[in-house]
C-alpha cells in the first residue's frame, strides 16, 4: 500500500512497509549508515543514519523508523549534517589514521563517510592498543580499527548460528571478542568469513596473502598455475564498479595472464570431476551399503563445522576433496608430468570466494606427493586488489579463454557456485548413470532458491532419494539438530556454510545493495543455460583424464589424489587455547 512522504521538500509515493532508509534509497537519497546491513537485524546504534522528521523532538534513526502517510523528512538539513558529523567525529576519536597502509583502503565505508562529511579530528584521540589476532589461517583481526558497529556479532549469530563473538567492555573500549579472551582459532569459528564480509572497516579481513603471490610472480622460479572458482566470475566485476551478477569470465582470465601466471585453469573442470567421484560414491553406497545420509564435502566451512560440532558425521561426508584441491592435486601430478615437471616445481594459486579455503589448504591430509596441492588461496577481493595494484585496465581487457585441458567445463560445474548447485549437478549425473536413461529435463527446480533448507524426493528409476539442501550456518545447524534427534532423515544432503552458497562467500566483494545475492545467483544459472554441455559426465576433458590417467571413478589412483578423510576436532575452547599457546 503506497503512502505519501515529503523528502527535502519533494513529494514521493513509497511502500508503507518500508523504513525511512529503505524508502529514501529507493527514490535516490543516499542516507549514510554504519551499523546497518540489509542481511542483518536493525539495531540503530551508530546514529549515523539520523534524519529530521517534522513534529518529532529528536532526530530519528532512518534504519529503524517506518514511513507514515504525510511524513515530512529532511535528510540534508544543517541539523542532520551537524549530528552526523559529530557522531562520526566521536568514532574517529579512537580510530587510527593509518588508511594508507590499511587493507581496506579505498573500499572502507567509514573512510568514505569521513571524507564525505569532511570530518577532522575534533576530539582528543584515545587509541586502543589491542594485539592483532593472527591465530586463524583465514582471518586477520585488528580490533584497534573496530568502530563497535556490531555487524560481525550479528552475522555470526544470525546468519551462522555460532555466536562466537559478543560485545564486551564499555564505552570506547567496547569490542566484539570471543569468550574468555581466546584467540579466534581457539573457538568454534569455522573460518567462513561472514564477519569480514559485513565489517565496514579493516577490523576483520581475510588473511592477506596477495603479497606472497606477488613475491612468487617476481621470483618466477616455478611454473605458476592459477585456478578460479565458479562464483568468482559473477562477482569480481563489482570490485570495478560493475553491478552484482555481471559475468566477467573472459576479462578475469585475461587479467590473470597479465598479472604473470603461466597457466590459467578453471576450478569448474574439477567441479565436473567432483561430480564423477562424489556421484559414484553415492551410487556405490546405494548399491553396496554405506553411511547415510551422505553429505557433500565441497564446502570447507561446513567441514569445519562438522568436525568441531557434529563429529559423529565424519563417516557420512563424501571422501571427495573439494574441487580446487582436486585441481591442485592434478596440477602437481597429471599436468606436471605432461610438461615434464616435478610436483615441487608447480606453484598453485586458487582464487576463491571463500576465506575457509585458506584454512583448508593447510590441511595435512590434502598433501599430494608430500607437498601441498594448493599453495596459496586468494579471495575474490584480493584478486581485485592485485589487478588494481598491477594497474591492469580491467574494464577494457579482451575476453580470453582458460588453458586446456584443465579449463574445460560444463554448465553443471558452474552451478556449484550457488546453493543447490552441487546437488543439482550430482542429480543430473547420478540419474543418467543409475538408470541408463537420458534426463527429460536437466533443471531440478526444487533445490534452487534461497530457502534455508530445501527438501525433495527424487526418483532414480527404482530408487527414491530423499534429499535436502541447506545453506547458511543457522539453517545448517537447525537441520543437523533434527538429524541428530531423529526428527528428520535424508539420503543425500548438500551443505554450504555461507548464505546463498559460494556466491555469498566470506571472500566475495562487500555489498550493501539489496538483492545482490539474487543477482549473482541468476548469473550462475545464466552461465549454465548458455553452456553447450550441461552434465558433468559428458565433459570430454574429464572423460579423457579417466581414460589416460585415472582409470575410472573411485579407482586406486583417484582415491590417492582426489579423496581425503576427516577427524573430530570437538574440544573445549580452553583446550584449543592451550594447544595454540604450546605451538607459540
Amino acid at each position: 500500500m503506497p503512502v505519501t512522504i515529503v523528502v527535502d521538500g519533494k513529494e514521493y509515493q513509497v511502500n508503507e512497509n518500508k523504513t525511512i532508509l529503505e524508502a529514501c534509497r529507493d527514490i535516490g537519497y543516499d542516507i549514510p549508515t554504519l551499523c546497518y546491513h540489509p542481511a542483518l537485524t536493525v539495531v540503530g546504534s551508530c546514529r549515523v543514519c539520523v534524519v529530521e522528521v517534522e513534529g518529532a523532538r529528536n532526530l530519528a534513526p532512518a534504519c529503524a523508523t517506518k514511513v507514515a502517510d504525510g511524513m515530512v523528512i529532511k535528510v540534508n538539513s544543517d541539523r542532520v549534517k551537524k549530528a552526523v558529523r559529530f557522531n562520526l567525529g566521536l568514532l574517529l576519536s579512537n580510530h587510527p589514521n593509518d588508511c594508507m597502509t590499511c587493507d581496506v583502503n579505498g573500499r572502507c565505508e567509514f573512510q568514505d563517510l569521513i571524507y564525505r562529511y569532511d570530518v577532522k579530528d575534533m576530539f582528543p584521540k584515545e587509541l586502543r592498543n589491542s594485539p592483532y589476532d593472527e591465530s586463524s589461517p583465514s582471518l586477520f583481526r585488528d580490533m584497534n580499527k573496530c568502530i563497535a558497529c556490531g555487524r560481525c556479532v550479528r552475522a555470526c549469530e544470525e546468519l551462522q548460528g555460532l555466536s562466537i563473538l559478543s560485545m564486551v567492555n564499555r564505552g570506547h573500549h567496547t569490542l566484539p571478542l570471543p569468550a574468555l579472551g581466546a584467540p579466534i582459532a581457539a573457538t568454534d569459528c569455522i573460518n567462513c568469513g561472514q564477519c569480514a564480509t559485513v565489517c565496514p572497516v579493516g577490523a576483520i579481513t581475510e588473511r592477506p596473502d596477495f603479497r606472497k603471490v606477488l613475491e612468487e610472480i617476481d621470483k618466477h622460479d616455478k611454473v605458476l598455475v592459477v585456478q578460479t572458482a565458479p562464483a568468482v566470475r559473477v562477482a569480481l566485476g563489482e570490485e570495478f564498479g560493475e553491478e552484482p551478477g555481471t559475468i566477467t569470465t573472459g576479462k578475469m582470465v585475461a587479467a590473470l595472464r597479465r598479472i604473470g601466471f603461466d597457466y590459467v585453469f578453471d576450478t569448474n573442470f574439477a567441479a565436473d570431476l567432483t561430480i564423477m567421484e562424489e556421484g559414484s560414491e553415492l551410487l556405490d553406497r546405494i548399491k553396496n551399503g554405506g553411511n547415510f545420509p551422505m553429505f557433500t564435502s565441497c564446502c570447507p566451512g561446513w567441514v569445519n563445522l562438522m568436525e568441531k560440532l557434529y563429529p559423529e558425521y565424519t563417516e557420512n561426508l563424501s571422501s571427495a576433496k573439494s574441487p580446487h584441491e582436486m585441481l591442485g592435486a592434478l596440477a602437481k601430478t597429471y599436468f606436471a608430468e605432461r610438461i615434464g615437471k616435478k610436483p615441487e616445481d608447480i606453484f598453485v594459486v586458487s582464487i576463491m570466494p571463500c576465506t575457509a579455503k585458506k584454512d583448508e589448504a593447510t590441511r595435512e591430509q590434502l598433501k599430494v606427493k608430500g607437498v601441498d596441492g594448493v599453495d596459496i588461496v586468494l579471495t575474490t577481493r584480493e584478486l581485485g586488489k592485485l589487478i588494481k595494484m598491477k594497474k591492469i585496465p580491467y574494464e577494457s581487457l579482451p575476453e580470453e579463454e582458460y588453458d586446456k585441458p584443465l579449463g574445460i567445463s560444463t554448465g553443471a560445474a558452474a552451478i556449484f557456485g550457488t546453493t543447490g548447485g552441487v546437488m543439482e549437478a550430482a542429480l543430473r549425473t547420478a540419474y543418467e548413470i543409475y538408470t541408463g536413461k537420458e534426463l527429460p529435463k536437466v533443471e531440478f527446480e526444487d533445490v534452487r532458491g534461497f530457502t534455508g533448507v530445501k527438501e525433495a524426493v527424487v526418483s532414480l528409476g527404482d530408487k527414491e532419494l530423499k534429499i535436502a539442501v541447506a545453506h547458511g550456518g543457522s539453517s545448517v545447524i537447525n537441520l543437523l539438530e533434527k538429524l541428530r534427534s531423529g526428527e528428520a532423515y535424508y539420503d543425500f544432503i548438500e551443505i554450504m556454510a555461507c548464505p546463498g552458497g559460494c556466491i555469498g562467500g566470506g571472500g566475495q566483494p562487500k555489498s550493501n545493495k539489496p538483492g545482490y545475492l539474487e543477482r549473482r545467483m541468476e548469473a550462475i544459472y545464466t552461465i549454465d543455460e548458455m553452456s553447450t554441455i550441461r552434465k558433468s559426465h559428458e565433459n570430454p576433458a574429464v572423460l579423457k583424464l579417466y581414460e589416460e590417467y585415472l582409470g575410472q571413478p573411485l579407482s586406486h589412483l583417484s582415491h590417492e589424489l582426489l579423496h581425503t578423510h576427516y577427524r573430530s576436532r570437538k574440544e573445549s575452547i580452553l583446550e584449543r587455547k592451550k594447544e595454540l599457546e604450546e605451538v607459540e
